[in-house]
């Protein structure tokens, strides 16, 4: 999947991206961080289809997709979790996952075995599933936004800040499934808060600026770069180890 010197705005005027470019590998995950207000979740959204690029262009397997509506990007295999909760908390744990199998909602036995995958990959869920999805703590809400979203068997899933407001053990958890997902054959593309982690788990990192690439590279170059490691610093006020 790319991005190709994209431009995006909100309300015509504000703009938010500014010729920003990404290309995403198959099989790999690739994070993209940056300081409040780079462009983060407006790269995902724009990615997603939510919002319409001004100029520049976004291919998927060399196809041209950046005038689909986001309901064609499930039909493409591509699942996005948003960072503010997306749950019916109303509606108990296996409603919400059944919800996530509507688009093959008349394939009754592809449906029940994406259950019981969700419930092998989180076994927290099927513990709850008769529960509604609001009494469920942020992380478990969490599981459940992510397994809802691989019901689909995705070939790519984008995850906006997946452990914001998540206790550190449900965390840890969250990002070693995370790292585990292209061994099962999804390309994930991960913006993230937590610098230190995102580099853990990724790839490829992207650092984004005003909504425009800053640096980017391989993971391990994030770590040992001493000069990405102050470019990082210098706008989290934060050392990492």
């Amino acid at each position: 999947m790319e991005m190709r010197d994209v431009f995006v705005s909100y309300h015509g005027d504000i703009s938010i991206l500014n010729g920003l470019s990404l290309n995403i590998p198959e099989g790999k995950i690739t994070g993209i961080i940056g300081p409040n207000g780079a462009g983060k979740s407006t790269a995902l959204k724009t990615l997603y289809g939510f919002l319409k690029p001004q100029r520049g262009e976004i291919r998927l397997a060399g196809e041209r997709i950046d005038g689909l509506e986001p309901y064609q990007f499930i039909e493409r295999g591509i699942a996005y979790v948003p960072q503010n909760r997306s749950l019916f908390n109303d509606l108990s744990v296996e409603d919400n996952l059944r919800l996530g199998c509507w688009v093959f909602r008349k394939d009754k036995p592809r449906m029940e075995r994406a259950l019981e995958r969700a419930y092998a990959q989180f076994p927290i869920l099927k513990q709850k599933r008769k529960d509604m999805a609001g009494s469920m703590s942020g992380g478990q809400q969490r599981f459940l936004e992510l397994a809802r979203a691989l019901a689909l068997e995705p070939k790519i899933v984008m995850l906006d800040e997946p452990t914001a407001m998540i206790a550190p053990k449900l965390s840890q958890e969250l990002y070693a499934f995370i790292k585990a997902l292209p061994e099962q054959g999804v390309t994930v593309i991960l913006v993230d808060q937590n610098v230190r982690q995102c580099v853990n788990v990724s790839d490829h990192v992207y650092i984004l600026e005003l909504g425009q690439n800053k640096a980017d590279g391989a993971a391990a170059d994030f770590k040992g770069d001493s000069r990405m490691r102050e470019m990082i610093a210098e706008w989290l006020d934060y050392k990492i180890d």
